[in-house]
């Protein structure tokens, strides 16, 4: 079984940020000028520019080392079954080629991604369940 440099709690909580993130659309009227409470909240579940989602997204992966971040994309990449666990270190180093700088657009991009890091950590005998038992 290969090392994981991620803390899986971590990628548990990436993961549940990733959930949260596609859970959303597109924003449906960027000028809405109305109380949330007269739509129902309904803005909460639309993405813009100043979701708060995104962020919190975005600013997990960035705050990962270089190494966490190519076991993140490894793992997506196991989960989604581009990658077998004994080909972990191809994956590994396939995932640098995508670059620091894009890799939290690249995983905010991929549909389903946070089903794909739970499949890959489940490789792991990590889960989702362990994990809210835990916290």
């Amino acid at each position: 079984m290969p090392d994981l440099t991620i803390n899986s709690d971590t990628a548990i909580e990436i993961l549940l940020k990733a959930r949260q993130y596609d859970a959303k659309v597109e924003e449906t009227d960027p000028n809405s000028g109305s109380n949330p409470t007269d739509d129902h909240s309904v803005d909460a579940l639309e993405s813009g520019p100043g979701d708060q989602t995104r962020h919190e997204l975005f600013s997990a992966i960035h705050d990962l080392n270089d190494d966490e971040q190519r076991d993140l994309i490894a793992l997506i990449w196991l989960g989604r079954g581009d990658f077998a666990l004994s080909e972990w270190a191809s994956a590994r180093a396939a995932a640098g080629d995508i670059g620091r700088a894009n890799m939290a657009r690249y995983v905010s991009g991929i549909p389903l991604v946070s089903d794909y890091l739970e499949d890959g950590l489940s490789n792991f005998n990590q889960t989702v369940g362990d994990y809210l038992e835990r916290n």
